[in-house]
């Protein structure tokens, strides 16, 4: 059976593009699309609500919406959709694990909205087992223009990032856009190698030639079971997160890898797909290890 690709709704213009996002990709990967309501019911509010009552009737509404919009746009799509009241995390997380990707709106520069407040957004990210997918309100389907790069950050050995390189690959091929695979390197500290990746380097002809080596073999099956991608390799010294920065003025989708750490005051994604998920213009994809 086909996963689906899932979008939270909440009824904000970020989940509203969010939606519109993902049934784009839908169509174009052939997948069926599913839009999901999280509702909580909130203590009585005359800002938000009058009661309990009027706050679901405006969460079944939204839902409704984003439907209504869904279909305009893609007559015949395979769309389904479901209002659960789980607990926001719990519901979205159950959702992932049955999906392809996850969808979510996002601002940029701040928390995941709607239901999502606080740590829920981070929270989600960090835990789920597939793709998640962050759309700002301002994305439209120009922004998919022919041309324009999904970027992907790669790291550590071939195996490290074969789940963020199979996404970023899969996506270029559905889109037919070019790929920049990013690997940003830095200087190591005194005692930060051992004499083996010392000798591995210099082998290489010095640091830079060592990591071009690294992302060459990385790419290597990818190009081979995507042969219609055109890609290109960028190795820069300087930051993950800087370094591709640098280059999302071209980019229509930025994909990183997750690496999710638990702590005492909360759930941590990552620094790179933490800078990306704040700062990209664009929306942002990011995997979880393999």
């Amino acid at each position: 059976m086909t996963r689906p690709i899932s979008v939270g709704v909440d009824g904000t213009p970020e989940s509203r593009a969010a939606a519109a996002w993902g049934a784009r990709e839908a169509v174009r990967r052939g997948m069926p699309l599913r839009l999901v309501h999280a509702w909580e019911r909130q203590a009585r509010d005359p800002v938000v609500a009058t009661d309990p009552e009027t706050q679901e009737q405006w969460a079944r509404q939204a839902l409704r919406d984003a439907e209504e919009a869904v279909r305009a746009e893609h007559d015949g799509l395979d769309l389904a959709t479901e209002f659960v009241t789980d607990g926001a995390v719990d519901a979205l997380i159950a959702e992932a694990d049955g999906a392809g990707m996850l969808v979510l709106g996002s601002r940029g520069h701040g928390a995941v909205v709607g239901f999502l407040l606080g740590s829920v957004g981070q929270q989600v990210i960090a835990r789920a087992t597939r793709p998640v997918v962050l759309v700002r309100s301002g994305d439209r389907a120009e922004a998919e223009a022919v041309g324009r790069e999904i970027v992907v950050g790669q790291h550590g050995s071939p195996e490290d990032s074969a789940g963020t390189l199979r996404f970023a690959f899969e996506t270029a091929a559905a889109r037919g856009a070019p790929l920049r695979a990013v690997r940003a390197w830095n200087l190591p500290p005194v005692f930060g190698y051992s004499p083996g990746s010392l000798r591995l380097a210099d082998e290489a002809g010095g640091l830079e030639p060592y990591e071009k080596k690294a992302l060459a073999e990385a790419l290597r099956p990818w190009r081979e079971r995507f042969p219609e991608v055109r890609v290109a390799e960028h190795v820069e010294i300087g930051s993950a997160g800087q370094v591709l920065l640098s280059v999302a003025g071209n980019a229509q989708l930025m994909v990183a890898g997750r690496r999710a750490h638990r702590r005492a005051i909360g759930t941590r994604i990552g620094s790179v797909a933490h800078a990306l998920v704040h700062h990209a213009p664009c929306p942002v994809a990011v995997v979880p290890p393999s």
